[in-house]
């Protein structure tokens, strides 16, 4: 589900100091995009907001998230709204819980 390897590499780029502070800010904003994905949103709406959560989830390492929002970014690109959004939203939350549970375990050194 996570990326403990992307999580790491991110971490080392910016910092451990700085670390905290983005992937937080990554959280908060993943969670307002989350919050909009609800039915009757338009196809450019929820392309709009699956975009944003998938390069949020890239960078956080949450693989299955960006996955599941690669591919309903690509159907509500070609107007399908249909897009699975309980599973969008249940794997981000999922995603989430690991990410902060397994934090003190990924950077034990």
């Amino acid at each position: 589900m996570i990326d403990w390897e992307r999580v790491k590499e991110l971490r080392a780029e910016i910092g451990p100091d700085d670390f905290s502070e983005v992937a937080e800010m990554f959280l908060e904003e993943a969670d307002a995009a989350v919050s909009r994905l609800t039915l009757g949103l338009t196809a450019k709406a929820m392309e709009a907001d699956l975009h944003f959560l998938k390069g949020a989830a890239l960078n956080l390492g949450f693989d299955a998230l960006s996955g599941l929002c690669q591919d309903g970014e690509r159907r509500a690109a070609g107007g399908d709204t249909s897009v699975d959004l309980e599973a969008v939203r249940s794997t981000y939350f999922a995603s989430k819980a690991a990410f902060e549970g397994g934090m003190d375990q990924a950077f034990a050194a």
